[in-house]
């Protein structure tokens, strides 16, 4: 049998990003922690944790964090019946691109965390990168591009954000003075998200123009749109993000009529008990407000 102290632990240490932040959140001393980490790969026979400045889970390790994230999702779904096991607050980390924490998912999730009373863990991550974290046993649910489900894991269709690539209409006339041609596009400055966002490279793809280009790197939502309103750099945004500045033309599209559509689906754990369930219910029918269907 599984020690569950033990697999504590081993979340906590992973969860903290360290063994001195594990240790003060469970009231603790970090030699305790140590040796209860060391005890758990005593029994199993093999590293649970690679010991760098910070700590990552070995395979084994993640497959231990999924096991024991989606026991305290059933306990605390116990607890709720017999509120004589009611200790802390339920605490769901879920893994979110940006621009949907940006925009739409926020106003989403508000009458479910109330209902609910529940906490919210958020890790932002792009949307083709974030399923990486639910692989990795970090995260309870992921809002990504990829409907691959992980296994051991449910995958509900949201629908379609459409990206559109926007600049000032000064910028377009100083930069594409001869419309959006491919050679005056490859020296064009773009505003990329972080380095693991590609839909810019996707979007200029598609009209001809590969990497390398000249590039603007913003890991900031708002701060994104404010580099395009001043001039900067075009990049692409959702459209339900930019709709005001398109209404008032303070924004245009690069290449009129030319935009891209990313798929979001909602992962997450199958046996993750009836809240999980139930918000995966609750995110499909609120995206239909904001989201184009599939």
């Amino acid at each position: 049998m599984l020690d569950y102290k033990l697999l504590e632990a081993l979340a906590a240490v992973l969860h903290h990003q360290g063994f001195e932040r594990a240790a003060k959140a469970l009231g603790l001393t970090q030699s305790a922690i140590s040796q209860r980490i060391k005890l758990l790969e005593a029994r199993l026979g093999q590293p649970v944790l690679i010991r760098t400045p910070t700590p990552k889970a070995t395979d084994l390790g993640r497959r231990l964090l999924n096991h024991v994230q989606q026991v305290q999702l059933l306990e605390n779904e116990l607890a709720t019946s017999l509120p004589q096991l009611a200790g802390e607050r339920q605490r769901l980390r879920i893994a979110i691109n940006a621009d949907s924490l940006g925009t739409w998912w926020p106003q989403a999730m508000g009458p479910f965390v109330q209902q609910h009373s529940i906490e919210l863990d958020l890790v932002i991550e792009d949307q083709d990168v974030g399923l990486e974290r639910m692989r990795q046993g970090e995260v309870a649910a992921c809002l990504c591009a990829s409907d691959q489900p992980v296994q051991g894991a449910r995958v509900v269709s949201l629908g379609v954000m459409r990206y559109r690539a926007l600049a000032t209409p000064d910028f377009i006339a100083k930069h594409l003075p001869h419309g959006p041609r491919p050679e005056d596009l490859k020296t064009t400055p773009v505003i990329v998200f972080g380095p693991n966002d590609q839909l810019q490279h996707r979007y200029l793809a598609q009209l001809g123009v590969e990497s390398p280009f000249p590039h603007h790197l913003c890991g900031s939502v708002e701060g994104f749109l404010l580099l395009a309103l001043a001039g900067i750099g075009f990049g692409l945004m959702p459209e339900i993000q930019a709709h005001q500045e398109l209404e008032t033309g303070r924004l245009v599209d690069v290449v009129p009529g030319i935009h891209l559509d990313v798929p979001l689906y909602w992962h997450y754990w199958r046996h993750g008990g009836d809240l999980l369930s139930a918000l995966a219910s609750h995110l499909a029918k609120e995206a239909q407000h904001s989201l184009t269907p599939l």
